[in-house]
């Protein structure tokens, strides 16, 4: 638990709510997650060695060791689907004639940098998106987050937001543009890092998920594990030396690899993470479009997030003002306490000379903008 102390600080909740929850799963969830992978594929000392190679009493393991974790260790395509314990002792382990086809796994010397990279990759579009807000939402709380304030600071507070959205109003438009390219960001980095992840490891991650799910299916005198063609846990190691009278000598020796117990159990999630989290941000491109183009549908978002403001007040607002105006009003409505936030839109109405229908509810109007 010590290892990943530091990690509580990203899943605190804001001060200021200026996103919406697929958003947090990228720079919240993802990020922590992908962190916290890193930093346990790096923490040797919870899963011992890396590697482990078979010596000879000549040869020292930890020269062996050092050797094939540097220079990578290989399998055998063609032995991919001999009897273990017949003709091989481990899929992808036989022994080797020159000339024939070999698989090096290189990838577990970067797993931990890998990781951490697309951990960053996944913060840029937040950092992005707060550089470009600025903390104008945290700004324009001003305690109204709270239902215990005196009357006289609350009727002062929400004085200084209404004038504040009275001055401004119109020029809020670059405010939605700047939150919507962040949302494209998103998307494109998810889809981008499958393919990242897929030219890591081969070109086998796009498939990767699939071929576990259908592995349960296979019949069990040909079936063998997926995970353990991109993550084998024995491999082939080559290592020549002069011998006593002077000759090169080639000594190959099987290496255990326990990291990729780990490593495998980290991108089996990942594949499946990515493809939800892919789904979820177009999902959030769809409803970010919608909100554009149609206002009957910011209204119901509008009134969804302010259950106690006059429908007919936010009818008006939602046909009068902006898509940058009304963003702004609904992230409002997600920060402000509800009592407040009803007094805000009142105020902001009274001081307009927009005329509102208080005698009932009629819905809002049909155009669209």
């Amino acid at each position: 638990m010590d290892v990943f102390a530091g990690l509580k600080n990203f899943l605190r909740p804001s001060n200021a709510i200026i996103d919406n929850i697929p958003f947090k799963l990228h720079y919240k969830v993802t990020f922590a997650l992908l962190l916290g992978a890193s930093i346990l594929v790096s923490s040797r000392q919870y899963f011992g060695d890396p590697i482990d190679c078979i010596s000879r009493d000549d040869v020292t393991s930890r020269v062996l060791n050092t050797f094939c974790w540097i220079h990578t260790t290989f399998s055998l395509p063609n032995s991919w689907h001999k009897k273990v314990g017949d003709q091989i002792p481990y899929p992808g382990v036989d022994s080797y004639s020159q000339g024939e086809p070999r698989t090096y796994h290189a990838y577990y010397q970067w797993v931990c940098f890998v990781l951490f990279l697309q951990a960053l990759l996944f913060y840029i579009p937040r950092y992005f998106w707060k550089a470009m807000e600025g903390g104008r939402i945290k700004s324009l709380i001003l305690g109204l987050n709270t239902p215990i304030l005196s009357d006289e600071v609350k009727e002062s507070n929400r004085k200084i937001l209404v004038e504040y959205m009275l001055r401004n109003l119109n020029y809020h438009d670059m405010y939605f543009l700047w939150l919507l390219l962040s949302e494209i960001m998103n998307f494109v980095n998810v889809v981008g890092q499958i393919y990242l992840v897929d030219a890591f490891l081969g070109g086998e991650f796009t498939t990767y998920g699939t071929k576990v799910l259908q592995f349960t299916d296979w019949d069990e005198s040909v079936r063998f594990d997926p995970m353990v063609k991109i993550f084998p846990r024995l491999s082939k190691c080559t290592f020549h030396r002069y011998g006593s009278s002077g000759d090169v000598m080639r000594y190959d020796t099987m290496c255990i690899l326990p990291i990729n117990i780990i490593n495998e159990k980290i991108y089996i999630f990942m594949w499946f993470w990515f493809v939800i989290l892919s789904v979820v941000s177009g999902l959030a491109l769809v409803y970010r479009g919608a909100l554009f183009f149609s206002r009957k549908v910011r209204f119901f978002v509008l009134r969804m997030n302010s259950p106690l403001a006059n429908p007919n007040h936010l009818e008006s607002i939602t046909n009068r003002v902006s898509i940058g105006d009304w963003l702004l009003f609904q992230l409002l409505a997600k920060n402000l306490d509800s009592r407040n936030y009803r007094d805000v839109v009142k105020d902001f109405i009274q001081n307009t000379s927009w005329k509102t229908i208080d005698d009932g509810y009629r819905g809002i109007d049909e155009h669209e903008c």
